[in-house]
């Protein structure tokens, strides 16, 4: 069987509704068009995000069912609470977007698909005030962190990075009571595997979560969220 897959236009922000996205591969609903920041602020708020590797056109991907997180469902192993007694490491947030997306795109297994097109675009939302990065510090080394996007009390966490022991564990693990208590309500996790599982990540359907998103993203997170030098 043949599928049509809809291409963007270069001078169009718009998408296809995401409930035609193709169920094999699970979610696909575009390509084409690029990542400026108008139309990845458009294609988040949507529930749509681009994933594609370094010689693909650009894809873009609403799959049903979608995988978030409940900053309050975070799991806490008993493994993770012993080191986190004694713990080594202090959390920043917006301190070094760029080390931390740097630091997700090395070191991969399962294919870099954060390529220098996709940085600079991330880099350009971060100047915008629009993405976030939380860091995980060994003194003055960056251990670990996550980034995404920010959209009301929704944010879209796009990828997370160690390079010490459960450093990328500590910066969710830290972020969740901090998102949670200027007003957040939902962390996307887009597709879940078992690692996001294990912390407490579940999926529920695409409906669902795409008028979940609807609301959250008319109300504010409150003074403070995104401040740069706050410590968690």
């Amino acid at each position: 069987m043949t599928f049509h897959l809809p291409q963007l236009q270069q001078n169009s922000l718009l998408f296809p509704a995401p409930s035609t996205a193709l169920r094999e591969p699970e979610g696909l609903l575009a390509f084409g068009g690029d990542l400026s920041p108008q139309r990845m602020q458009s294609a988040y708020r949507q529930g749509i995000f681009p994933w594609f590797s370094e010689h693909d056109p650009i894809l873009w991907w609403s799959p049903d069912p979608r995988a978030v997180l409940y900053p309050e469902e975070f799991h806490l192993s008993r493994s993770m609470r012993r080191f986190h007694r004694h713990s080594p490491y202090r959390v920043t947030v917006d301190q070094d977007f760029e080390g931390v997306i740097r630091g997700c795109a090395t070191g991969r297994t399962d294919g870099c698909w954060i390529t220098d097109d996709v940085i600079s675009a991330w880099l350009t939302l971060f100047s915008l005030g629009v993405a976030h990065s939380v860091e995980v510090w060994s003194g003055q080394q960056l251990a670990g962190g996550l980034y995404g996007l920010a959209s009301g009390q929704l944010f879209c966490a796009e990828s997370m990075f160690s390079r010490a022991e459960n450093a990328s564990k500590t910066a969710l693990m830290l972020f969740c009571p901090h998102f949670l208590a200027h007003g957040g309500r939902l962390i996307d996790c887009q597709i879940l595997n078992p690692h996001t599982a294990s912390l407490g990540a579940r999926q529920i359907p695409r409906r669902d979560y795409l008028q979940m998103i609807e609301q959250l993203q008319k109300c504010s997170l409150s003074a403070g969220c995104w401040y740069p030098d706050e410590l968690i």
